[in-house]
């Protein structure tokens, strides 16, 4: 309807290349357009097509005086018949096609929303599926570590400081692997971190950085050969060469027959 700019144009001829559904609603509205200005026609008076075909089919070449007076009066009176009819017509196709492609836009916009959440959603089942994917590599990991008979379970348990701090060690003291279970510590700000140590004759050990967000998530630390304990503290993001005792929140010994 040369409503719209080369642009529009040519983004919707690739839309509906690319999806049937735009084409069938170009089509129902087409139909619903013709039926519509179909319905909406505007029929002449009665007796206006026989005055006319008289007016250029029986009058002789020439025409007394007042039989051309007669024919233009008849002229008068048709003019405004059909300047009515004309001017009805072109205001109702006006309506039609306004309201038409108004339908048209809706619809066409519409489905290119429809499209675009679609993709959301899609976007966000992948999202999820691959969370949980990784937790369920995570858990199936878990259970081959506690199911080694080589690891030593330590169970870490809160200090003064944080009561209701806690924490797993799993350590395989042949493959010298430490892997880190946090079972219930709250979140830090994001300037700081949580840090794992093992105490070793006397002396922490550095054994790596995590945060609680990793909460019931086995994590890979850094190994260790020997260890009489482990403990976590809090840090500054990134790490502290030697723990602050004052923020420790978690400790587990080994067993003397360890």
């Amino acid at each position: 309807m040369d409503l719209a700019s080369e642009s529009e144009r040519r983004e919707f001829e690739q839309m509906c290349a690319q999806y049937p559904e735009i084409v069938a609603a170009r089509r129902e509205f087409e139909e619903k357009l013709e039926k519509f200005a179909t319905g909406q026609a505007i029929r002449p008076p009665v007796g206006v097509k026989d005055r006319f075909l008289e007016a250029i089919g029986n009058v002789p070449p020439s025409v007394p005086s007042s039989n051309q007076s007669k024919i233009i009066t008849m002229e008068k009176e048709k003019s405004p018949v059909r300047q009515s009819g004309g001017s009805r017509f072109l205001a109702a196709a006006s309506v039609i096609l306004l309201v038409g492609f108004a339908w048209f836009a809706y619809q066409f916009y519409s489905l290119k929303g429809a499209n675009t959440e679609l993709t959301h959603s899609n976007n966000e089942l992948k999202a999820k599926f691959t969370s949980t994917d990784s937790i369920l590599q995570q858990i199936v990991a878990e259970q081959k570590v506690v199911s080694d008979p080589n690891v030593t379970v330590v169970n870490m348990v809160g200090t003064q400081a944080a009561p209701k701090s806690s924490a797993s060690i799993f350590w395989d003291s042949t493959s010298t692997n430490v892997f880190l279970v946090v079972r219930n510590m709250p979140k830090l700000p994001t300037e700081q971190q949580y840090q794992l140590w093992a105490l070793i004759d006397g002396k922490p050990s550095d054994l790596g950085v995590f945060d609680a967000s990793n909460e019931k998530v086995i994590l890979k630390m850094k190994n260790t050969k020997k260890a009489q304990a482990f403990a976590i503290t809090i840090e500054q993001k990134g790490g502290s060469p030697s723990p602050t005792l004052q923020k420790m929140q978690s400790l587990g010994k080994m067993s003397q027959s360890q």
